[in-house]
């Protein structure tokens, strides 16, 4: 009891709680990534293929239905035509582990890509981004949808039992997604991660705001949260693409379903999710802050540098197997630098956001669009990892920057009350992560991937200039 006693009223005990639960959400986010495309196109793609008519159709039917078993290790077809350094090891790999696929496999798909050994169906691919855009953009639409709301209700009853909502709900999604087969069921899943990370993000990065009242310790707190979402984005795809290769689909979720009833049970001892605690000072409405032309310019940089990384989700994984013949662990891995850099990019920032986060901000959204133009230009996967990098520490710099600014707005030029401007800045970055992924599949179909990659590049170094008016705005009185 005196140990709960002395926790609940620990600031740092509070960041270890908000950061768990970003941390589970960004791993949740990320390890679809590699996963989502490979599996759609076993279960889809080949699945179809297997139940035509013909003497190997007729074989290849049999082995489908334990492919679609979510236990099982549906890499299994893709392995005879997606092994890159060409025939002489396609045959050969996938069948000691997996005889009953691999048999009908490799004579009828021998030849998919001339000399290449790249994935055959490139019509079914470049549908694919579409329809991986949409299944990704859902989480961050149905956020965008519920984060006003979330707002207010954080005003109203606390901090505390929102967080515990959004704990709930992940845990529901993170089981869904563990045992979907479908498009459709993948689809609910996602969307419904959407509305427990409203309730997580909220309610976690107002709980900072309000006890850490200092700015300058404001600023650390939120870069040790954000480093929480950044090594969560560091461990989502590689994690997410390994077991999901070696063990099989179902086994990362079942992980992540276990570490998120730990993080449950460190929320029932720590934040007191059943006392209801409004905030003490009544909240600016949500419209008055959106009239704010400072709050608009940093939601506006958190939605912009954002979105060039949301874009390349759905699109680099599908982009590299058309291009670079990647096999599949390479699809998680080509995030890995990202991650990285983005959790060094946030710890080391937060601190100076309070002194210069405007020329962080600027610097940043500059950088972002350099590494988004360069990201086109590689040949294969290690041609990646200076873009990747520098888009991750240039990301970092942004976020750590602005978060603490929002809250900093608020308190210069509002009142101090933090649910609903939070609120904002999830928004801010969840339209980042909708519009991009929607938009993202659709513009590769109609432009193709390099000409995408310029135009969100572009975009960024455009908008970089206007975060020059947040080096010194004039508070309420002025």
């Amino acid at each position: 009891q005196p140990w709960l006693a002395a926790g609940r009223a620990s600031p740092r005990l509070v960041l270890g709680v908000v950061f768990v639960a970003l941390l589970l959400d960004n791993v949740l986010l990320t390890v679809v990534v590699p996963i989502v495309p490979i599996f759609l196109y076993t279960t889809e793609y080949e699945g179809a293929k297997s139940s035509q008519p013909g003497p190997a159709g007729a074989r290849g039917a049999p082995p489908f239905p334990s492919v679609l078993s979510c236990s099982d290790n549906s890499t299994v077809p893709i392995r005879a035509s997606s092994i890159p350094p060409g025939p002489p090891n396609g045959s050969r790999s996938s069948s000691p582990g997996h005889p009953p696929s691999s048999q009908p496999g490799p004579p009828t798909r021998a030849p998919p890509a001339p000399g290449r050994g790249c994935l055959e169906g490139g019509e079914f691919l470049a549908q694919e981004n579409t329809r991986l855009g949409l299944l990704f953009a859902s989480k961050a639409l149905v956020q965008l949808l519920a984060n006003p709301w979330v707002g207010v209700l954080t005003n109203r009853i606390g901090y505390h039992i929102p967080m515990f909502l959004g704990f709930t709900i992940m845990f529901l999604s993170t089981v869904m997604f563990a045992f979907s087969g479908t498009y459709t069921l993948l689809l609910i899943a996602r969307a419904l991660q959407g509305v427990g990370s409203s309730f997580s993000s909220v309610a976690g990065l107002g709980l900072l705001a309000s006890v850490y009242p200092d700015d300058s310790e404001r600023g650390s707190a939120m870069g040790i949260a954000l480093g929480g979402l950044a090594l969560g984005v560091l461990i989502g795809a590689p994690f997410g693409s390994i077991m999901y290769e070696f063990v099989g689909k179902a086994s990362p979720f079942l992980v992540l379903a276990f570490l998120a009833l730990l993080d449950g049970a460190l929320q029932l001892c720590i934040l007191q999710p059943s006392r209801i605690s409004p905030e003490s000072t009544k909240a600016t409405p949500v419209s008055t802050l959106l009239r704010d032309p400072y709050i608009l310019v940093a939601a506006g940089a958190l939605c912009f540098s954002n979105m060039g990384v949301a874009m390349l989700e759905p699109t680099l994984p599908i982009w590299m197997l058309q291009t670079m013949c990647s096999p599949q662990w390479q699809l998680g891995m080509a995030f890995l630098p990202a991650s990285i850099s983005y959790l060094i990019g946030t710890n080391l920032f937060g601190i100076l956001a309070n002194r210069m986060g405007w020329l962080c901000s600027m610097i940043g959204m500059a950088v972002v669009g350099i590494s988004l133009l360069c990201v086109p230009l590689a040949t294969n996967i290690y041609g990646l990892i200076g873009p990747n990098a520098g888009l991750g520490f240039a990301i970092g710099m942004v976020d750590s920057s602005m978060m603490p600014i929002m809250g900093y707005l608020v308190d210069l030029r509002h009142t101090s009350a933090y649910g609903t401007v939070y609120a904002i800045a999830d928004v801010a970055f969840c339209t980042g992560f909708a519009v991009g992924p929607s938009t993202g599949g659709a513009m590769v179909r109609a432009l193709g991937f390099p000409w995408l990659m310029v135009m969100v590049g572009v975009l960024n170094v455009a908008y970089a200039p206007l975060c020059w008016l947040l080096r010194s705005p004039p508070g309420t009185q002025e």
